[in-house]
């Protein structure tokens, strides 16, 4: 098969339909830029011996650890762990977290080998408490060693790598949680054709997306893999989101309009990964992926650290069972004068990830407290996020989740200044559902992020300054990290005694008076919205809601 022995632990047989070495023997390039576009267009994916060969010089340059087990510990140590045990016996490391080994076109012999290594990673580091994608990795870089203890050293410089820039590998179940979150939001921002399928179809559209490293790591088939995992080892985790995304445009492509093939929307996309050669290429998975215009590394990285320090707020960090998201929203002992539990379950669909399974928490009616302005931040000040919803004398239901305590409105000093986050988005419900997220989002091209360096001394009129990084959130949430062409992308929410508004820029996406008798809304350059009911409109209701968290009550 080849000449450096990558075939000892494979089935031969199995192997020649999946990847023939075909290709280029040699690689000389050294520049990051150039593998990246090498990668990206499978120069090495049809050689199995420069694949190897590649691998080889890409994990042997990940910083990591000054103390990291390599193939001489592994001889050193795989006797006394597996013992006189038969390989294809053996159990698994509880931080795989009963996930399959796939088969991966593995012989006997390389099945049972994936299950020695993981054990003496297991011993190597008990620091990794939950890793369900190290199965799938240690198969596929059992392809492309020469021996057992080659394939741990691999793994092991993976596991230990100390770039904080280039994260690998969740290897914590927080980190895991924390990293299905953030998909979860990239999903809500970036495929909402089928984000809106999920909600539509799922009972827990949280534990669909909590599943989105087993349609990589697992369910993928091999030559998929292979090229993803290529890109991986180049770029980083960032294109494992990319490729996860592509899945799902490409599923809800593929479904759209169709019934499902079972009641378990998470099962039927599994089977579509299982199956994707039959809709589409390796090619055309990484080129959509590609296609995708996501904010930087880094910015994913701040949203990322803010659903990790979420989950440490509420207690979660080690493995338990997700709530249902639409549980957060209980028919029993839900009431509004605005709106019904679905339309609040949709509204939920929407709101960051680390929000989803709060309930709601009613804060202001203007039928139970009075049409105040001044009685509306009373009863709001101290809750943030909070939701906006607006009925009109006509009927027409329109709103906006707003990310910031309006509280903030005080550092004014009673003039009238913008402030908020880029999570804010307004939106519609009555006579049609319709969202409407901050203009930056859906053109990243009119900005560019500001280093995670300069936040340190970077303000603006609308954002004060925090030092801890986990507060910096972004994307899409802080514009104090983006270069703007001007102010009105960022003009959020502002309060004053004599009116609310919700955007700005050429116009405000909602405008009411301080009676809350009247209103107005109309495009703004904030959210690049239509209007959200009639122009002018009377108000019959307002209502704010909070999020309060189940573990408080």
């Amino acid at each position: 098969m080849d000449p450096l022995g990558y075939n000892c632990f494979v089935d031969r047989d199995k192997m020649d339909a999946t990847i023939q070495d075909l290709g280029p023997k040699e690689l000389s390039c050294t520049e990051l830029q150039e593998l990246k576009q090498l990668a990206r267009q499978g120069y090495w994916a049809r050689s199995y011996t420069l694949r190897g060969k590649v691998y080889q010089r890409l994990i042997r340059d990940i910083p990591c650890r000054t103390v990291t087990p390599d193939a001489s510990v592994y001889s050193d140590i795989v006797g006394k762990i597996v013992g006189k045990h038969s390989s294809g016996s053996l159990p698994l490391p509880e931080f795989v977290d009963n996930t399959q080994v796939p088969s991966y076109c593995l012989n006997t012999r390389g099945e049972g080998a994936v299950r020695k290594i993981l054990l003496c990673i297991a011993n190597q580091f008990p620091d990794v408490s939950f890793c369900p994608a190290l199965p799938a990795v240690v198969a596929l870089l059992l392809h492309y060693s020469i021996d057992e203890a080659e394939c741990f050293e691999k793994a092991c410089r993976i596991l230990a790598c100390n770039d904080p820039s280039k994260k690998l590998i969740d290897q914590s179940f927080l980190a895991f949680e924390s990293s299905c979150m953030t998909f979860g939001d990239l999903v809500n921002k970036y495929c909402q054709a089928a984000h809106k399928l999920m909600v539509a179809v799922s009972e827990d559209v949280l534990q669909v997306y909590a599943d989105w490293q087993r349609w990589l790591f697992g369910e993928l088939p091999l030559n998929y893999f292979a090229r993803v995992f290529d890109v991986f080892l180049v770029e980083g985790y960032k294109v494992l989101y990319r490729v996860a995304l592509a899945i799902l445009k490409f599923f809800h492509k593929v479904r759209a309009g169709q019934p499902l093939e079972s009641d378990n929307v998470k099962q039927d996309i599994r089977t579509f990964v299982k199956d994707i050669a039959k809709t589409v290429s390796p090619e055309k998975l990484l080129e959509k992926a590609f296609a995708i215009r996501l904010f930087s590394r880094k910015e994913i990285q701040l949203l990322q650290m803010a659903n990790e320090k979420a989950l440490k707020q509420k207690g979660i960090t080690v493995k338990q069972k997700r709530q249902f998201v639409h549980l957060a929203v209980h028919a029993e002992n839900f009431h509004s004068e605005i709106v019904g539990v679905k339309e609040m379950r949709d509204i939920w669909s929407w709101v960051p990830e680390r929000f989803a399974l709060c309930q709601p928490l009613l804060l202001f009616s203007s039928l139970q407290h009075g049409y105040s302005l001044t009685r509306f931040y009373f009863q709001c000040e101290g809750h943030e996020p909070t939701l906006l919803l607006i009925k009109t004398t006509q009927k027409e239901v329109c709103g906006a989740y707003l990310s910031t305590d309006w509280s903030e409105r005080n550092k004014f000093g009673g003039k009238l200044g913008f402030f908020g986050t880029g999570e804010c988005f307004v939106f519609r419900l009555q006579p049609e559902v319709q969202r409407y997220e901050w203009v930056v989002i859906k053109h990243p091209e009119l900005t560019k992020p500001v280093s995670l360096e300069s936040t340190t001394i970077l303000s603006s009129p609308c954002h004060s300054v925090s030092s801890d990084p986990a507060d910096r959130l972004s994307p899409f949430l802080a514009a104090r990290h983006f270069n703007l062409p001007s102010k009105t992308e960022s003009l959020f929410m502002a309060g004053g005694n004599d009116c609310l508004i919700i955007g700005g820029g050429g116009g405000q996406a909602l405008y009411i008076d301080g009676d809350l008798n009247r209103g107005r809304t109309g495009h703004c350059d904030t959210f690049n919205n239509q209007p959200l009911c009639s122009e002018n409109f009377l108000i019959a209701a307002v209502e704010a809601w909070g999020f309060q968290d189940p573990d408080t009550q």
